[in-house]
């Protein structure tokens, strides 16, 4: 709680309503989904939006994954579909199959809560998704982004609304303190679990929250760290817009998954700029939701516009990065197209092709490599005179049956023996998991401050 936030009231149904219309617009009686860990946040969460979506004509559906994370965990959950059955809001339980961690147990429960939450969303047809992200939960994520050494983007922490493929991701309460939350909960007189994770020190958001008094103190409210975050997404917006026009301009997009940056253009945008621009080309070719960690795409800039003697070619996010003449050739890295999927049915392949293929199981979708090129240009030397650059060759989509090419689409290539019929392709398209241009970062509506 902010130093002089002495008491703190619910919030009501006409203020909610306010703070639900700052992150639309929805469909006539929408449908939506809610991540309910049973935690205070979330139950509080819960109630307001199944409240609002009733009043809408629509519904709201509970989420509560079990992680599997901790021994009481399966129980939890259960105990939430018991307390939500009883206020007759419909629940569901998602249970993540895998019960090993590898790496950092918050990421991992996080990348799991969101997977499961977006695919259950994507199969009962709900277009939103809320998360009861509040004012003091943004204001750690500043600290974190800030000791990580994060830029303008890092920042701006969590938008109110963020667009993914197939569903919106809403925060209306980022501009709610947690005591607020409780608040409501407590007028509902609703009960909620507590997670002993978040009185973890082990964990940097628990050390920064246990600090919360002694940095309020120094001024670094809750309240003015969220400021913060919404000073940097106004200054990421107009950012993103002066990139889009630079890759307008300087960028070309091949339909094999590569592209070219002017050079030149690149040297003359302000560097902030270029830098963003080279990040979502990187993303879009690279077939990854993730941005590069800044440090190296700053390496990568400075190679790029500095002296010639440096600009060799370089790797990063799976790109190979390469100076051509007066341009900047990027391409995917053929050793991190390490996608193999059966050649049947619609298929994503290496988060950067999307295929309809009418097929046999036994053929395989993966890169051509080399060794894969020296094979076709054995059989058809005229493959030599293909226009895409070398480098791009070895990571085409290539359908495989045992050690021999069967097809490579891009390229006009079908196997000419008779052993075996390559699979029909229907559709074949360069479609990203991060295109160029994306929905752009939602700035907070500070008319919503409360």
């Amino acid at each position: 709680m902010d130093i002089g936030e002495t008491a703190a009231a619910p919030i009501g149904r006409d203020e909610f309503a306010c703070l639900m219309a700052a992150v639309g617009p929805y469909e006539k009686r929408p449908q939506v989904a809610v991540g309910c860990s049973g935690g205070a946040d979330s139950m509080a969460l819960t109630l307001l939006l199944h409240d609002w979506a009733t009043a809408q004509g629509g519904t709201a559906t509970a989420l509560t994954v079990d992680h599997r994370l901790r021994p009481d965990s399966t129980a939890e959950a259960h105990r939430v579909a018991i307390w939500l059955q009883d206020r007759n809001i419909p629940h569901e339980i998602l249970t993540r199959p895998d019960t090993s961690v590898d790496g950092n147990l918050q990421a991992v429960a996080r990348a799991a809560r969101y997977d499961l939450m977006s695919r259950w969303c994507v199969g009962h047809g709900a277009l939103h998704l809320g998360l009861a992200h509040h004012r003091e939960d943004q204001a750690e994520t500043v600290l974190l982004r800030l000791a990580r050494g994060s830029g303008v983007d890092g920042l701006s922490a969590m938008a109110p609304v963020a667009e993914t493929a197939s569903i919106r991701l809403l925060r209306p309460l980022l501009d709610m303190s947690k005591a607020r939350l409780r608040a409501t909960l407590a007028a509902t007189d609703a009960s909620h679990v507590e997670d002993p994770s978040n009185d973890n020190p082990s964990f940097a958001r628990v050390r920064f929250r246990q600090a919360t008094s002694m940095l309020a103190a120094e001024g670094l409210t809750s309240k003015r760290l969220c400021d913060t975050a919404r000073r940097m997404a106004r200054a990421r917006q107009a950012l993103d817009r002066a990139a889009s026009d630079l890759l307008a301009r300087a960028a070309t997009l091949h339909a094999e998954g590569y592209g070219y940056l002017d050079q030149a253009a690149l040297c003359a945008a302000p560097e902030e700029v270029a830098l963003r621009a080279l990040a979502r080309m990187l993303g879009c070719i690279g077939g990854t939701p993730y941005p590069p960690r800044l440090e190296r795409l700053e390496r990568l800039y400075a190679a790029l516009t500095g002296p010639i003697g440096s600009q060799g070619a370089r790797t990063l996010l799976g790109c190979r990065i390469a100076p051509v003449h007066d341009q900047v050739l990027i391409c995917r890295e053929p050793r991190a197209a390490k996608d193999t999927l059966p050649a049947t049915g619609d298929l994503l392949w290496d988060g950067r092709f999307r295929l309809t293929v009418d097929g046999d199981p036994r053929f395989e979708l993966r890169r051509l490599g080399r060794k894969g090129w020296a094979e076709i240009v054995k059989a058809s030397p005229e493959m030599r005179k293909t226009a895409i650059p070398a480098a791009v060759r070895p990571s085409l989509p290539t359908f495989w049956h045992l050690d021999v090419v069967a097809s490579v689409p891009h390229l006009s290539y079908v196997y000419r023996g008779t052993e075996f019929v390559p699979p029909c392709v229907r559709e074949l398209r360069f479609a990203p998991v991060r295109p160029l241009s994306s929905a752009r970062f939602a700035e907070a509506d500070s008319a919503a401050n409360a």
